[in-house]
């Protein structure tokens, strides 16, 4: 039988730590450890952080984006009338590739185009806040798009009707709008016009927008004092617009009108608490901010969401507003 010689065994073993040298490398670059895939980005785009209920809505978008593990990106707008500009960030966020927009509209139809736009190219889209024009949707080929709010309508009725309610003899009352082309405007001005409606002691003089702003509600609201100087009730589809308006009746030295608002703002509850303002309306704008969020994750995952998730439109009075 043939009996190697220690020479080749000892080669033999040489050969054998030099392979194993090598193999181990190599083996380590054939199976690299995975990384982590990258949070999803989604966008959250407001109307304009000057309005604190849109910054309430931020408290809720971040708490999802702790929550669920994404990447929350906020734009807003100047102005809630700067619609050309939520226009050109949905551009930009088109641009940048992100995975979902959530959005509160400023305008129901102007953003239409964009976002279908924005949904042709892969990007999920979220509604929340102000209602798209379902319409002008589904002409543009705008498809599938969940919608998050209150029932508008329901809850300027009932802020509305603290103020008829308090009424036995004829009064004078007017509606302070917010952006006409705005849904969730066309239906808090529907809701208070019912209120109003429902007692025959108030005649409604006039109905106006002051495009939620306190400044121009201020303005709005003398000019309309001019034309009718025994206004008793007024109806603000927003606190905003409300505190323009409290603020010239204490300039003016008038007393006795009733004032209601919508948005249940921190900076209205000293004018709830006192009975200057007698009536305003939350609609949980962290939690709407929570759930556009976390109804776009669900979507990037491939799950169905609500077609429409109305959250409670809660009243607030002097009676029910916390000390």
């Amino acid at each position: 039988m043939y009996k190697p010689t220690q020479s080749i065994l000892l080669l033999l073993a040489a050969l054998c730590l030099l392979a194993a040298g090598c193999a181990g490398p190599r083996s380590a670059q054939q199976t690299p450890t995975p990384s982590a895939p990258a949070p999803a980005q989604v966008a959250l785009v407001m109307k304009t952080l000057t309005n604190p209920f849109f910054v309430e809505m931020e408290k809720g978008a971040r708490q999802a984006e702790q929550e669920l593990g994404v990447h929350l990106i906020v734009k807003t707008a100047a102005q809630e009338t700067s619609i050309e500009q939520q226009i050109e960030i949905v551009e930009e966020l088109i641009q940048n590739r992100v995975d979902a927009i959530v959005i509160a509209p400023g305008d129901s139809t102007s953003l239409i185009p964009v976002l279908q736009k924005a949904q042709e190219a892969g990007i999920v889209i979220i509604n929340i806040d102000n209602r798209l024009n379902g319409f002008s949707m589904a002409e543009a080929g705008l498809e599938d798009v969940p919608f998050i709010s209150v029932d508008n309508e329901q809850g300027a009725y009932l802020s509305a009707g603290v103020l008829t309610g308090r009424v036995e003899a004829p009064v004078e009352a007017v509606i302070l709008e917010g952006i006409p082309t705005a849904n969730n405007a066309i239906d808090r001005k529907r809701g208070a016009l019912h209120a109003f409606g429902e007692n025959p002691n108030v005649t409604l003089v006039a109905s106006a927008s002051a495009h939620w702003k306190i400044d121009e509600a201020h303005d709005l609201i003398g000019e309309l004092y001019e034309d009718h100087p025994q206004i008793g009730l007024i109806y603000c589809a927003n606190d905003m617009m409300a505190l323009g308006v409290l603020k010239y009746l204490e300039e003016t030295g008038r007393r006795g009108v009733g004032v209601a608002g919508f948005d249940a703002l921190p900076e209205a509850m000293p004018a709830i608490r006192s009975g200057e303002l007698l009536a305003t309306v939350d609609q949980q704008a962290a939690r709407q901010g929570y759930l556009g969020v976390q109804y776009a994750v669900k979507r990037l995952a491939g799950e169905s969401t609500p077609a429409v998730t109305l959250v409670d439109a809660v009243l607030v009075t002097r009676q029910t507003v916390n000390p």
